[in-house]
């Protein structure tokens, strides 16, 4: 039977469209403010809070593949959304808890805040891979070919909220009163991030049954004991068959995987188990005996194209790390007398998003209707282009920027416009190629592990993340005691236990108490006696354990002695990734066998 090709898209999109909506506006309005909140209210240092941070992010693309296991195999796409939804509602109102409560029970804040982390990260697991997949199912195999407008408006719906979110929380829960840090704001933050989560759990609720259904009006992602045989492509198995011996070497491969990154190559806990997670299920999918040879090929094309995104992401993710601490710092946020709030900054990529996306999704479609539209590697090779591009003018206008010289916003303006080409390029069309490529017993599944390099990417983010080098703020509030700062990092001045003593009273809001305590250096009483001196011990745990930096961080062998030399480690990356992606189309086209 031949289906019937409509004009338009179904409505059910809009739908969905408006879910993911209000859950990015509560995500991305969350993300915006969480490294501040963890180091002006929390008091746990730059560096640590990058790490948390990028673990924070990981870990919730981490639980896609568990989501889309639970809804493939047993709760479906539907009850999977809603379970996702509350999750993460919950995750913003245990926020809204340790900011309203950190004043006064520090510890207690600390540990609400990481179980609200957990069960945001629970929720994203749930909701993220059984949405995105709910786009691929609202069109028959005829109408295949629009899913990349499709993902181009439905990533439109995205970045809406993505927008609202980054500019309404970070405004009532990121301001300085009289111009000092005001630490009891972030609780509203969270709270409207919290209200959005319920909004859209709700829109997706109520309009479910109306318009998020097949053409014959059969219900998409129902349980998966309801699915018919006519979901399916004609001689697609609707099962995966994973043999007994092939589950016992995927845990086998698992437990090797992480101990090598732990032990080896030196990820921490958490990151060792995203990066042996991503490889261990990708190894897994792969040995289902059902698997054709056409299957297997196109499965292949996904994951080579996941771990080029890998890059991709670890540049962009930044915005909520380094580029974050970049505006706070050494950045003149004035646009027209009013002051931007630092964790607004990011707002930029959302507001391009927005403009751009409709225009996006017109191109593809002229492209299209005259047989010129790129496959989608190649637009995904162009993102990644783009983002190099972003970072190398970037690095340029940080190259020659004296300590007491601030940032123009429009450059990181700039940078954001560029980084949108880039994500336009590359964040939809991805997640259309795995709507189109995915067999449909591993739709989720296969989103779960797209989102995996989405996970690795943002672990490496944080990693990268946390070797920025010292901005303008800690050459300054240096200068300013007399210490000579550039002459300690470069090895040229040996660190007295003074200048450590008074860089440490510099960093007291900042510093990790946690590591402090557990070394024993009575951190809190030492800071309040201006006459106290640092012992011998004291002196080499601090230097030893990185409390103070007393020299440039290393990446690879590479010392980043500046802003200029830590953006240009993302001008490579990218574009060394984009080259090498570019590279491999011919190939990839090939194992596409005709899906574009």
């Amino acid at each position: 039977m031949t289906t019937e090709v409509k004009k338009g898209h179904p409505k059910g999109l809009f739908v969905l469209f408006a879910t993911e909506m209000w859950e990015r506006f509560n995500f991305y309005g969350m993300r915006a403010l969480i490294p501040l909140f963890i180091i002006h209210a929390l008091m746990i240092s730059q560096e640590q809070s990058s790490i948390i941070y990028g673990g924070f992010l990981s870990l919730c693309y981490l639980t896609p593949m568990l989501g889309g296991f639970i809804s493939d195999r047993f709760l479906g796409n539907r009850y999977c959304i809603i379970l996702g939804g509350t999750l993460m509602a919950a995750g913003q109102f245990l926020l809204f808890t340790s900011a309203s409560i950190f004043s006064s029970n520090l510890e207690l804040a600390r540990t609400i805040l990481y179980v609200a982390f957990g069960v945001i990260i629970f929720g994203n697991g749930f909701f993220k891979p059984n949405i995105s997949s709910m786009v691929g199912s609202l069109y028959p195999k005829a109408e295949k070919n629009k899913l990349d407008t499709a993902f181009t408006i439905f990533y439109l719906g995205i970045n809406l909220g993505a927008l609202l979110g980054q500019f309404i929380c970070p405004f009532i829960g990121d301001h300085k009163p009289n111009g000092v840090q005001d630490p009891y704001v972030f609780k509203w933050g969270f709270l409207a991030a919290g209200m959005a989560m319920l909004i859209g759990t709700l829109t997706f609720f109520l309009l479910k049954n109306k318009y998020v259904v097949t053409p014959e009006g059969r219900p998409i992602g129902d349980l998966p004991s309801k699915n018919v045989h006519t979901d399916y492509a004609e001689g697609e198995s609707q099962k995966a068959k994973f043999s007994p011996l092939a589950l016992t070497m995927a845990l086998l491969s698992f437990v090797a995987l992480g101990n090598i990154f732990f032990f080896v190559v030196g990820q921490n806990v958490i990151y060792s188990i995203i990066y042996s997670s991503g490889l261990t299920l990708a190894g897994l999918i792969l040995s289902d005996s059902s698997l054709t040879k056409v299957e297997r090929q196109q499965i292949w094309v996904i994951y080579i194209v996941s771990f080029f995104i890998i890059f991709f992401w670890a540049a962009f993710e930044q915005a909520g790390t380094s580029l974050t601490f970049i505006a706070s710092n050494q950045t003149d946020r004035h646009i027209f007398g009013w002051e931007m709030p630092s964790s607004m900054v990011q707002i930029f990529n959302g507001l391009f998003v927005v403009i751009l996306a409709i225009p996006f999704s017109l191109l593809w479609d002229k492209l299209r209707k005259h047989g010129k539209e790129p496959i989608s590697p190649v637009k995904q090779a162009f993102g990644l282009l783009f983002i190099a591009v972003s970072y190398f003018i970037i690095a340029h206008n940080v190259k020659d920027l004296g300590i007491h010289e601030m940032l123009a916003v429009k450059w990181l303006a700039l940078l954001y416009f560029i980084m949108t080409l880039g994500e336009l390029s590359l964040s939809p069309i991805g997640l259309s190629l795995v709507g189109k490529l995915a067999p449909k017993r591993f739709a989720s599944l296969l989103f779960g592990v797209f989102f995996l390099s989405n996970a690795s990417g943002y672990a490496l983010a944080g990693t990268l993340g946390s070797i920025l080098p010292p901005t303008s703020e800690q050459y300054i509030n240096a200068e300013k005691e007399n210490i000579d700062l550039s002459g300690i990092l470069n090895g040229k001045v040996e660190a007295s236990g003074k200048d450590l003593f008074k860089l440490l009273k510099i960093k007291s809001a900042k510093v990790n108490e946690e590591l402090a305590k557990a070394n024993n250096l009575e951190f809190t009483k030492i800071l309040k006696d201006d006459k106290a001196e640092l012992t011998p011990e004291q002196y080499t745990l601090i230097k030893d354990k990185k409390i103070i930096t007393t020299g440039f961080p290393v990446f690879m062998g590479f010392t980043l002695h500046s802003l200029y030399e830590f953006f240009m480690v993302f001008v490579v990356m990218t574009g060394i990734a984009s080259i090498l992606l570019f590279s491999l189309t011919p190939l990839l086209k090939k194992m596409m066998h005709g899906i574009r």
